[in-house]
């Protein structure tokens, strides 16, 4: 990568000196490399086992999904497009995309519209990351006259129909293993609210002196995310106190339960607690898709007080914004108090 490919990072993300790449002998170079092993449990969407499912969420809140049926010729057209537009100079890509695609760096912490929440100034150490927020609902509204940038939105649009028939599917099995009854499975999923982040986490030559992470430790705020990712790798997922390698395969996705499956569950059910490593010599691409429930549907749990999603949505970013992270569904515990 040569000094003017940095100019489509974030100043603060563009390394101070040149990069030295490792030999492949190095021990350096094979730290970098994706793990063997997989702990991940895998379910098979043509045909959800219930028990293994059941197992999954419980002691993991994730799982990989295979045989989804989305595309592989979609996948590759998508992550591809991402490649082109991350590609494109910082300065371009801030003034190139607006609202229902918007262009942030540097933090996941974002409003329902895109617009980055302003964290405690003691709290900015910044994620090293960049995104595009895509809200899909109004995205077939939206007409480019840049080709590369209409075929995007094109994408997009197909990937996200690919993923509410998904997470329709996993929801209505997660439902049947919790005994909700059709009225709160109805309310508790809106595919109405899927919306898409498509990230970029670039190449971090200084990752051990700065401290950095891709996205730190946290759970998602969502019912269900569901990602999928190029074969860099650097996706964590901690099961009993324990960190684990999430081993990056093209052809599947990674599915997590956010707060909102937990809470609903009765704690059953675990919002996956997760982070991204960054890679010294490699960029990484992903996309995210994440589903909430209804704004005004009232959760309804033994373990938490009731509450909206807009009621979580609103205690997180004012969390944000004075201690500078996410406090979450402990805000809502019956047994705690702040």
């Amino acid at each position: 990568m040569s000094q003017t490919e940095y100019d489509s990072y974030p100043p603060l993300f563009r390394p101070r000196r040149s990069p030295t790449l490792p030999s492949p002998d190095s021990d350096d170079f094979f730290n970098q490399q994706v793990p063997d092993f997989d702990p991940v449990p895998v379910i098979d969407s043509e045909c959800i086992n219930q028990k293994k499912l059941d197992e999954a969420c419980r002691e993991w809140g994730m799982f990989r999904l295979i045989n989804h049926g989305i595309p592989l010729t979609l996948l590759n057209k998508l992550h591809d497009h991402a490649k082109k537009l991350f590609s494109l100079a910082y300065e371009s890509k801030q003034a190139s995309f607006t609202p229902p695609i918007s262009y942030f760096w540097g933090t996941p912490g974002l409003t329902p519209s895109g617009v980055v929440i302003q964290r405690d100034v003691r709290a900015q150490n910044f994620n090293w990351l960049e995104g595009f927020h895509v809200l899909l609902t109004p995205l077939s509204q939206l007409q480019y006259e840049d080709p590369m940038l209409d075929s995007f939105r094109c994408l997009l649009e197909e990937y996200g129909r690919q993923q509410t028939r998904l997470a329709t599917t996993i929801f209505e099995a997660l439902a049947k293993n919790l005994q909700l009854d059709s009225e709160r499975t109805r309310a508790y999923l809106s595919t109405a609210t899927g919306h898409l982040r498509v990230h970029r986490y670039p190449c971090c030559f200084e990752a051990e002196q700065l401290r950095a992470w891709g996205i730190d430790v946290h759970t998602d705020s969502s019912v269900l995310s569901i990602l999928h990712e190029d074969e860099v790798g650097g996706l964590q997922v901690c099961s009993n106190n324990q960190w684990f390698d999430v081993k990056p395969q093209f052809d599947s996705l990674i599915v997590n339960l956010g707060d909102m499956m937990q809470a609903m569950s009765d704690d059953n059910y675990i919002g996956a607690k997760h982070r991204v490593k960054v890679n010294k010599h490699k960029e990484r691409i992903s996309v995210g898709y994440f589903v909430l429930p209804y704004e005004d549907t009232v959760i309804e749990s033994s373990k938490y007080k009731p509450f909206t999603y807009a009621d979580f949505r609103a205690e997180v970013q004012r969390d944000l914004k004075t201690v500078g992270y996410k406090i979450g569904l402990q805000k809502f515990k019956l047994s705690e108090t702040f």
